[in-house]
């Protein structure tokens, strides 16, 4: 087969393979996904939905061009509904799921049955969880002492830059993105120097921000308030609230600049304190070392951890997701 006919393949392709197969056989479903490690998050997802019956092969968009991302899955998939019962799209909902189909691309998202979205804005979002959190702080420090509260910090958090993230989704709406991009969010979003024994600080340099380029937006847009408002009561019925604006804020800040930080200063405490413990331990000296040496032979990578996370798998967006793959397969 040549590497063109590959990249064409499309449902109709699947549905009949699996027509030649045994009617013992498992129907196979092609899902594609935007890069490698989508693979392990939509393999999660799928799981729960294989059987005897049906299985799922989660795949990058194309083995020829090595392409990957969005856009590769949408565009080379969408053209002429090449999409079916036997082949889906799983992507990232970015700003596509907010856009309320105001773009092709959003419309795709949110009205084919063939393609499913995170609903948060990347699986990175979902990796992030707060109350998953603590959870990698101990299989990464292997210490359960709570030092920190990552629920109450990501609803302080998201509370600071949910009125910001209204504008940032309108003016994405209509069009006056140039003015007030994704990384001037990201960089008004950034809490900067964290300590964890006094997080208040972070916040409040965050919401000083905030107020700071929301005062800008407003001269700038000095009609805009129906707009805003409008937008502010749209994103809410989309799931979006006060309290969990982390979730729909671009992944990888959230990931890189915000979580991964915050984790490796909670964890590197977490560390020292069971360090101290084995040193402080009324044993030999022997016996000590070959304790420390077990601990620190035993620690894992942070950011390995964070991607290992499925701790999401208890929250209102992955659910809907489920249920979407459930309505998908007619259950």
């Amino acid at each position: 087969m040549s590497n063109r006919l590959k990249d064409n393949i499309n449902s109709k392709y699947f549905e009949a393979a699996n027509a030649l197969t045994s009617k013992k056989a498992r129907r196979r479903i092609v899902a594609y996904v935007e890069s490698y490690d989508d693979i392990y998050f939509w393999r999660t997802v799928l799981s729960e939905f294989e059987s005897d019956k049906r299985y799922f092969e989660v795949m990058l968009p194309s083995k020829a061009k090595l392409s990957r991302g969005k856009k590769s899955v949408l565009m080379n998939f969408l053209k002429g509904e090449p999409l079916g019962k036997d082949m889906i799209a799983c992507v990232d909902a970015d700003y596509d799921y907010l856009m309320a189909g105001a773009t092709p691309t959003s419309k795709s998202i949110i009205e084919s049955p063939y393609v499913f979205h995170t609903y948060v804005y990347a699986i990175e979002n979902f990796q992030c969880y707060a109350p998953s959190l603590h959870n990698v702080c101990v299989a990464v420090a292997l210490n359960d002492h709570r030092i920190f509260d990552f629920r109450d910090y990501f609803r302080q958090f998201s509370e600071a830059i949910f009125p910001l993230f209204v504008w940032s989704v309108m003016v994405y709406r209509n069009g006056n993105y140039p003015k007030f991009t994704i990384t001037d969010f990201n960089r008004i979003a950034d809490p900067g120097g964290f300590n964890i024994n006094i997080p208040a600080p972070s916040i409040a340099k965050v919401k000083r921000k905030v107020f700071t380029k929301i005062n800008e937006l407003q001269r700038l847009y000095p009609d805009a308030k129906e707009e805003y408002l409008a937008t502010k009561e749209s994103v809410k019925a989309l799931g979006v609230t006060p309290q969990t604006t982390y979730l729909y804020i671009q992944g990888h800040h959230l990931f890189d600049t915000v979580v991964s930080p915050m984790l490796t200063k909670v964890c590197n405490q977490l560390r020292q304190e069971r360090q101290n413990e084995i040193s402080q331990a009324k044993a030999p000296s022997t016996q000590k070392r070959n304790e420390m040496t077990c601990y620190e032979n035993s620690l894992q990578d942070i950011k390995v951890m964070l991607k290992k996370n499925n701790g999401y798998m208890t929250s209102e967006q992955f659910r809907r997701i489920q249920e979407d793959i459930r309505g998908y397969l007619g259950e």
